[in-house]
């Protein structure tokens, strides 16, 4: 018995010298390597949006307000913009009272303009090019909403929607998209509900659900930003359940439509009840 137990903490002594002779250099020296990689990457990214010039529609509220003072925080230039020329200027006036103003010492700017009107989208993006000069960022931001059945939607709504969600962002980007091209430099952020990606009951329009019923207008802000930085292609803010329908529509859309056709059901049912 005895001389088993010495063989076994032999073998069980030699394990713990191979394993800190070989593998916890690695395991240290992998842990370094991205250590340093995550912080020259956010070193690069805050690099990147300090003193950038950044446009964000739909700033008045929401995610838009939010992303207002994520971008103030990070240092960069804002061209706020929104319908309501009143709640602009209140949201400069928080801007300046924030802790972090004094780091960032640029004038913001506002533009007033509707975003389903086309005419007013061209106007204003030659009002943010003559006031600021270069758009670095554009973060478009701002959508309107509307929930209903097929049958019970009117064109006019669905027109509306797509004024505001689709045709307007496409007017404002391609009227700043030259200036871009011609300094070889730009970014251009489209923001829109997970809906867009998968079929929900009940959202026969264009789709856009407040940021109040899934994460957070501050905490997918700050994920806005860091993409921004990050200079990311598509990401995805949701929760589990949402996130794991983006994915089973992808992949099981035979299973995905009949579980929501189960919930179109169930919701019209509650509704008639």
């Amino acid at each position: 018995m005895v001389i088993v137990v010495a063989r076994k903490n032999c073998h069980k002594g030699k394990l713990m010298d191979f394993l800190s002779i070989n593998v916890l250099p690695l395991l240290v020296g992998g842990l370094g390597i991205y250590g340093i990689f995550w912080l020259l990457q956010r070193i690069q990214a805050r690099a990147y949006l300090k003193d950038a010039v950044v446009v964000i529609t739909g700033a008045t509220s929401g995610l838009g307000k939010e992303c207002a003072k994520a971008f103030h925080a990070a240092g960069a230039k804002l061209v706020l913009c929104g319908r309501n020329s009143e709640r602009l200027k209140d949201l400069l006036r928080e801007l300046s009272t924030t802790a972090g103003h004094s780091k960032n010492p640029h004038k913001h700017h506002t533009v007033t303009f509707d975003l389903s009107d086309t005419k007013a989208v061209f106007s204003a993006a030659e009002e943010i090019l003559k006031g600021v000069g270069q758009v670095d960022i554009l973060v478009n931001n701002a959508g309107i909403s509307y929930r209903g059945t097929i049958a019970d939607t009117v064109v006019e709504v669905d027109r509306k929607v797509m004024e505001t969600n689709y045709f307007g962002p496409v007017a404002l980007t391609k009227a700043l998209l030259p200036s871009m091209i011609k300094r070889r430099k730009g970014h251009i952020v489209a923001i829109s509900s997970v809906q867009g990606k998968i079929a929900i009951p009940f959202r026969s329009a264009l789709m856009d659900k407040t940021t109040s019923q899934g994460q957070g207008a501050a905490e997918v802000a700050q994920e806005v930003l860091s993409a921004v930085g990050k200079r990311k292609k598509e990401v995805l803010v949701a929760g589990l359940t949402p996130s794991l329908a983006v994915y089973l529509r992808m992949f099981f859309p035979r299973l995905f439509f009949t579980l929501m056709a189960a919930r179109a059901r169930k919701e019209r049912k509650a509704k008639e009840s």
